[in-house]
């Protein structure tokens, strides 16, 4: 890795979209979402990593999410999605890892949620794990993050401002033939007369024709077409699933403003869920008829158009805040260089 100075979009003068920020501008300005990363860079080989997404700081098993996944191109390997699919909710943190990590962050999220208090007689959870292979730049072979390095990123996960760029499971990604990493956006949006938050965390490593804030960035390696891409979304609105189903599909919106080329290789997935506690599945709702006050379909249109405009920044900050990283092809078992987007050509845009 290298060291550089770098800069969130909106520190380089260059915004997207017409709404409001959160405070942070973050994933995290959605109230008790927690991210936490481990980061595994050691020797010439390995640049990997695992980031993990909290809705909520209780037991998650307990007070399930009401949740939706979408998919745009579906070569991945997006652990939990049928469950997710089939009843609208998750009932487990999220971790982001490389595409031969994920059996053992499903291993590292058991470990978590089996050892909660109030947990002691769980024998069935469904681990949500999502993941794009970071094998230009690490030795993907390499079991590398371990199940314990995942469950330091869950048990470290807080609150507040999210790092960005090559850290966590954006330690060897690369988008455009840039680097490419984590990056994260929020927006705020008013909708049935309330103010709510939509906020986008994404791990970036795919290709395409770069496009910055709608102006073309040329680049050596800007044409590689293939990879993948994992957006999250929190919301505070009280969403159903089939909503949120439609929110994490506007996501797309946000990835076609950047020149993916949306290929036949690329794996292209948007997870949303909502915090908001009048819709949380807790154990007393679960078991009885339930009322859950949600957004109506005729008032939700200004949080797709946020979250499109929280996806386009998200993906740009994972690559403004990422820094040229020196590691190792492990498809060509070859030494490997991807540089980071120059700060200096988008300032003079």
């Amino acid at each position: 890795m290298t060291s550089e100075n770098r800069a969130r979009l909106r520190d380089l003068g260059i915004s997207v979209g017409h709404y409001e920020t959160g405070a942070l501008n973050a994933i995290t300005d959605v109230a008790g979402v927690a991210v936490g990363h481990v980061t595994c860079v050691e020797g010439e080989r390995t640049r990997t990593g695992v980031t993990a997404i909290l809705p909520h700081s209780g037991n998650l098993f307990q007070g399930k999410v009401p949740a939706a996944l979408a998919v745009f191109n579906g070569f991945g390997k997006f652990a939990g999605s049928t469950q997710i699919a089939e009843l609208g909710e998750i009932e487990t943190p999220i971790l982001l890892t490389n595409t031969l990590g994920v059996g053992r962050a499903i291993e590292a999220i058991n470990r978590h949620v089996l050892a909660q208090a109030g947990n002691e007689r769980v024998v069935s959870l469904n681990a949500v794990v999502g993941e794009t292979n970071d094998s230009r730049l690490n030795d993907i072979r390499a079991a590398r993050p371990t199940v314990d390095e995942m469950s330091q990123a869950l048990g470290t996960a807080k609150t507040g401002p999210v790092e960005e760029g090559a850290i966590g499971a954006g330690t060897g990604t690369v988008a455009f033939g840039l680097k490419g990493g984590i990056g994260t956006s929020s927006r705020v949006a008013k909708a049935g007369g309330v103010d709510y938050t939509v906020g986008v965390l994404v791990q970036s490593n795919y290709g395409g024709k770069l496009t910055v804030a709608g102006q073309p960035y040329e680049a050596d390696g800007a044409h590689d077409k293939d990879g993948s891409i994992v957006m999250i979304v929190a919301t505070d609105a009280p969403l159903c699933s089939r909503n949120l189903k439609r929110l994490a599909e506007r996501c797309f919106g946000g990835l076609a403003r950047t020149g993916a080329a949306l290929s036949n290789g690329s794996g292209d997935y948007a997870l949303a869920f909502s915090t908001a506690e009048e819709v949380r599945r807790t154990p007393e709702r679960r078991k009885a008829v339930a009322s859950y006050p949600v957004l109506s379909n005729d008032v939700v249109s200004p949080l797709f158009e946020a979250v499109i405009e929280a996806a386009e920044e998200a993906i740009l900050n994972s690559m403004t805040m990422a820094t040229t990283t020196h590691g190792y092809n492990a498809g060509t078992d070859k030494p490997s260089t991807i540089h980071a987007i120059s700060l200096d050509a988008l300032k003079r845009r």
